[in-house]
C-alpha cells in the first residue's frame, strides 16, 4: 500500500496517451487526473473523477471461498480481513451475509493497514493468536488476501490450533509463493486478476480511440478455489458421510453413482442415505447433482466450450439431462444461464 499523501513525483514530466492506475489515495487520484488523459481505475476505491474501473468481483470471491467451506460441513466461520480497505470491507461482508444465509455463525479479525515490517508482523500473530484460541471450531476461515496467509499460519500454530482439523483456510488471489509457504500450503481463491489486466488494457484502447458507450464499471467473477492442504478436512462428525463427501467432491464429474459411495464407505446404501440425510438435510444424489451443476456453471462462465462438452465434462450423462437439471434446480436452461453470466459481467 502507498502511504497517504504519496504520489510519483516522475508522472508531472511524463508523456504518455494513457494510464492503467491502482489508484489507491487521494494523492494518486489526482496527480493522475491532472494528467488529462484517460484512466482505467484497477481498484476502485476512490471513485471521485469517474474514471472507469475494471475489477475483480469481491462478493463473488467471498461467495465462493463460502462454497468451499460450506461444502465441506463448517457450520462456524470466521474472516480476516484489512481494515480501512475497501475490497477486504466488501469480501468481509459478502462472506458473513452467506454463511448467515445457511443459518451460520461469522466473527472477524481485523488488520491494521498502511504498516509494515516485523513491528507489524509480531502484534498482529499476537492478536490473532488471543482471537484464534477464543472463537469456536472447528472453524472456516477466509482471508481477505493471501498475504495474510503466512501470519495467520503461524498464529495457528503458536495457538495450538491444527491447520486444516480445527481451522480450514482459504485466502484470495492464488499467490504461487504466498500459498506454497504457508505451513500448511493455503488454498486460495483465483481472483482472475489477469483477466482484469486484459479487459483494463481494452477498455483503455477504446478510451483513448474515443470510442462512444464504454462500460464505466467491469467487475469480473472468479475462476476457481484452488485447493489445498489448508482446507483439505471435513468437518462433519459422521466417518461415514464424511467420506462420502470427500468422494463426492472428487468423482461426482466423473460418472459416481451412489452405489459407488456405499461401497467405498462400506456401508449399506439405505444407511448411508440415512445418515447423509440426517447430517446434510439432501440425498447423497442430490448432493452429486449440486456439485455437477456447480461445474457446468463454473465452465459455462468461464469458457467457450459447447454445451454438449460441458455436459460431459461437468458428469452429465447428456446435454438435455444437464439442461432439464438446469431448468428444474435454477429454472432457467444453459443457454439462458450463460448468457445472463456474460451479460452481467458486461454491465457490472
Amino acid at each position: 500500500m502507498f502511504t497517504p499523501g504519496w504520489s510519483p513525483t516522475w508522472l508531472k514530466s511524463w508523456k504518455g496517451d494513457g494510464v492503467i492506475a491502482r489508484l489507491e489515495t487521494a494523492a494518486m487520484l489526482e496527480a493522475v487526473g491532472a494528467l488529462g488523459l484517460p484512466v482505467v481505475d484497477v481498484l476502485g476505491e476512490t471513485g471521485q473523477r469517474g474514471f472507469p474501473i475494471v475489477h475483480v468481483d469481491d462478493a463473488l470471491i467471498a461467495r465462493a471461498a463460502a462454497d468451499h467451506l460450506l461444502e465441506r460441513g463448517f457450520r462456524t466461520f470466521g474472516f480476516v480481513g484489512i481494515r480501512n480497505a475497501g475490497w477486504s470491507d466488501r469480501r468481509a461482508r459478502a462472506f458473513a451475509e452467506a454463511v448467515r444465509g445457511r443459518e451460520c455463525s461469522c466473527s472477524q479479525l481485523l488488520a491494521q493497514s498502511h504498516r509494515s515490517g516485523g513491528e507489524w508482523w509480531d502484534a498482529f500473530i499476537e492478536e490473532a493468536i488471543e482471537w484464534l484460541r477464543s472463537v469456536e471450531k472447528p472453524l472456516g476461515l477466509m482471508l481477505a488476501s493471501d498475504h495474510l496467509g503466512p501470519p495467520v499460519t503461524q498464529a495457528c500454530r503458536l495457538a495450538g490450533v491444527p491447520v486444516p482439523e480445527d481451522v480450514a483456510i482459504v485466502g484470495v488471489n492464488n499467490d504461487e509463493p504466498l500459498c506454497q509457504i504457508c505451513d500448511p500450503p493455503l488454498s486460495s481463491v483465483d481472483a482472475n486478476h489477469e483477466e482484469v489486466g486484459y479487459r483494463a488494457a481494452g477498455l483503455l484502447h477504446r478510451l483513448m480511440s474515443r470510442e462512444q458507450g464504454v462500460a464505466s464499471k467491469l467487475l469480473l467473477g472468479p475462476r476457481r478455489v484452488v485447493a489445498r492442504q489448508s482446507s483439505d478436512i471435513s468437518a462433519v462428525a459422521d466417518p461415514v458421510v464424511a467420506l462420502a463427501l470427500s468422494m463426492i467432491r472428487e468423482q461426482a464429474c466423473s460418472g459416481l453413482q451412489v452405489g459407488d459411495i456405499a461401497t467405498y464407505v462400506n456401508v449399506s446404501r439405505s444407511v448411508l442415505q440415512r445418515r447423509f440425510r440426517a447430517v446434510m438435510g439432501r440425498s447423497v444424489h442430490e448432493e452429486i447433482i449440486r456439485v455437477q451443476i456447480h461445474k457446468a456453471q463454473e465452465l459455462l462462465r468461464h469458457s467457450q466450450l459447447s454445451l454438449r462438452s460441458i455436459a460431459e465434462k461437468a458428469g452429465f450423462k447428456h446435454q438435455e439431462y444437464m439442461g432439464a437439471v438446469f431448468k428444474t434446480r435454477l429454472g432457467v436452461t444453459p443457454g439462458e444461464f450463460r448468457k445472463s453470466s456474460q451479460e452481467h459481467a458486461r454491465s457490472r
